[in-house]
């Protein structure tokens, strides 16, 4: 497989479990903003397949989803295409290219991804009515609290599933 090929279909499925993932999880009643599902494909698409892919899927993950499914809010669209991307870049970029371990490279992306969306919320929330402002985003524990559950769960899973796709390939991806 080409490495171009490899990057496209890659990322191609990264991307439809963004938009999935989150229609399952709904399905069964567990909320969005809980377990955050929409988060896991851009990580796993920059700690797998590298950062490249992992800020497209970032960035495409939040509009496809919302026009094929209405999901997530619209006001939401554009902060979780400032988020998304943020997580598979640094997970990317810290993982295969500064070589951190997984777990500083996920704690790290997440926080630059935090950070990106409330950024957006100040930004976006001086144009328009929001929700929620960047200041209750931070200042309540937002940024955190209310994610706590969909934090738990990428802290657990994501490092299970590229330690999976490294013993299956034989070698450290990106290593």
């Amino acid at each position: 497989m080409t490495p171009r090929f490899r990057f496209v279909t890659h990322s191609a499925l990264y991307l439809a479990l963004a938009i999935l993932l989150p229609i399952a999880f709904h399905a069964f009643g567990l909320g969005g903003r809980l377990f955050l599902p929409m988060h896991i494909p851009p990580l796993l698409a920059g700690f797998l397949v590298g950062p490249s892919s992992g800020v497209v899927v970032g960035l495409l993950a939040p509009l496809l989803s919302y026009l094929l499914t209405g999901m997530p809010p619209t006001y939401a669209v554009p902060l979780m295409s400032l988020e998304l991307p943020m997580y598979g870049l640094v997970a990317g970029v810290a993982y295969r290219k500064l070589h951190l371990n997984i777990y500083v490279a996920l704690v790290l992306a997440m926080i630059v991804g935090r950070l990106m969306f409330g950024l957006g919320l100040f930004v976006l929330g001086m144009f328009i009515e929001l929700p929620y402002t960047a200041a209750t985003f931070f200042s309540t524990g937002g940024a955190i609290v209310t994610g706590l559950p969909g934090i738990a769960v990428q802290i657990v899973l994501i490092p299970l599933i590229v330690a999976a796709f490294n013993r299956h390939s034989g070698k450290e991806i990106g290593r």
